[in-house]
């Protein structure tokens, strides 16, 4: 692949000999003609990191994750261009129901499946892809998946019982689970916190510091705080622009944007 902007991560002394899981490359996405949410975006991501996706309202983070799973594809108005490599495949050129597969998606709200079983949940997305599985596959994967998200203990004598059964925090942890079932490359977050109270906030951090050592994770978040405490990399952008992408330490203490370091004073966002 060729050099594409400056605002790919340079981070050689970090990842040396450690090739990108997911690489961007000028993707842009547009909702209306002339319109671009998202404007040439062009960054490696490195596997087994956490990288923060943050800016103001309305800058284009959230847009940038849903190119990355083709979320974009089910709404005909919307046009993402551009070329998106995961573990060396372009997903722009594959059937989206396998992209899907391969980055799973966990939203703002905790959405469990209000009609369905905790166990079934789970599963969800077998049965979404048309996936037979046998009854042994199907309890070995429940249960890894619910143990990987430090839920197992927690349910596992009421299985039967609906998603909207446990609490918010309980319920966010579901659908991180429903999306690991699937044995996803990437992780996609939208603000996975942002409805949960500290106690669970804190969990699912301390939940994605240990999902790192398994998975790679992209997290939109509007919380500073956050991305300090968890993130590897972060990306700030600004109406639509990547402005800046480094690892997040040297971001927050020595910025090299005007505008990345007025939005974490402050200034503005």
């Amino acid at each position: 692949m060729e050099n594409i902007t400056e605002n790919r991560l340079n981070n050689q002394e970090d990842n040396s000999g450690n090739e990108p899981i997911l690489v961007l490359k000028e993707v842009s996405v547009s909702y209306a003609p002339g319109k671009k949410a998202v404007d040439n975006v062009s960054a490696d991501i490195y596997p087994n990191t956490i990288t923060a996706i943050m800016g103001p309202s309305g800058c284009g983070k959230s847009t940038l994750l849903r190119a990355i799973n083709r979320m974009h594809d089910l709404y005909p108005n919307i046009v993402t261009s551009g070329d998106i490599y995961l573990k060396g495949k372009n997903i722009m050129k594959m059937n989206p129901m396998e992209v899907r597969r391969m980055a799973g998606m966990v939203f703002q709200t905790p959405n469990p499946f209000p009609t369905m079983s905790i166990y079934d949940n789970v599963l969800a997305g077998y049965r979404l892809n048309g996936i037979k599985l046998k009854k042994n596959e199907k309890d070995e994967i429940v249960r890894k998946s619910l143990t990987a998200v430090a839920l197992w203990d927690e349910v596992k004598d009421v299985m039967n019982r609906r998603g909207s059964f446990l609490s918010g925090g309980q319920q966010q942890r579901l659908c991180i689970a429903r999306a690991l079932a699937l044995k996803p490359e990437v992780l996609l977050m939208d603000e996975p916190t942002s409805a949960l109270d500290p106690v669970s906030t804190n969990k699912i951090e301390e939940l994605l510091l240990e999902l790192k050592k398994n998975f790679t994770i992209l997290i939109v978040t509007h919380n500073m705080s956050q991305a300090a405490r968890i993130s590897d990399n972060s990306m700030f952008m600004y109406l639509g622009d990547l402005v800046e992408y480094a690892p997040t330490k040297q971001m927050f203490t020595k910025p090299k944007n005007k505008k990345t370091e007025e939005y974490l004073t402050g200034i503005f966002g």
